[in-house]
């Protein structure tokens, strides 16, 4: 730290690691940073036509909301992967481990049921809407379609991580203290 930063409080930079590990990243990873790119795209065009153009392209504001929801649920699939969805950990702290390893698998049996049951009726409503995307003529059935898609990959995660689960006898709500040094998932 130089004399300058230590008379402000500065801190110093934090050091840069070039040994990033991406080990954990899979096809869903991809798909909504592809996703995420695409809708900020959409969203700088229909800034620039209609703040510097003057001239709004109809278009871009339908396709960044149905590209948003498909980051949402894309994103949704990968926390459930990570299990990083929320959890209200409070309980877990003060029961045994026993009951906290069977309190994780209740709550992983509901979880899939949830995923399940709602991937079920997303493609109720995908096989029942007629209706056409406003500023294009794509039907809307398409991005229901693509939620119950999602839902489904987040059921068959939910299931995977109940098998880890089981395989391991663990799990970061169980022994939350052996997940913090390691990191591990």
């Amino acid at each position: 730290m130089s004399d300058n930063d230590s008379r402000f409080g500065a801190e110093p930079a934090a050091p840069v690691h070039d040994d990033e590990d991406l080990s954990d990243l899979r096809a869903e990873d991809s798909l909504v940073i592809v996703v995420f790119w695409v809708l900020a795209f959409v969203v700088f065009l229909q800034f620039f036509t209609r703040y510097v153009l003057n001239n709004s392209l109809g278009w871009t504001e339908e396709i960044a909301r149905f590209l948003l929801i498909g980051v949402t649920f894309l994103g949704a699939i990968i926390a459930v992967r990570k299990e990083s969805h929320i959890a209200v950990e409070l309980l877990y702290r003060y029961l045994p481990r026993r009951a906290r390893f069977g309190l994780q698998i209740f709550a992983d049996l509901v979880s899939i049921v949830f995923f399940g049951v709602t991937a079920w009726l997303c493609s109720q409503m995908a096989g029942r809407t007629q209706q056409m995307m406003v500023s294009i003529d794509i039907p809307k059935s398409v991005i229901y379609w693509m939620v119950a898609l999602c839902f489904v990959a987040m059921t068959v995660r939910a299931v995977l991580v109940l098998l880890r689960h089981l395989r391991t006898g663990t799990s970061r709500l169980v022994d939350p203290e052996s997940f913090q040094q390691s990191g591990a998932l």
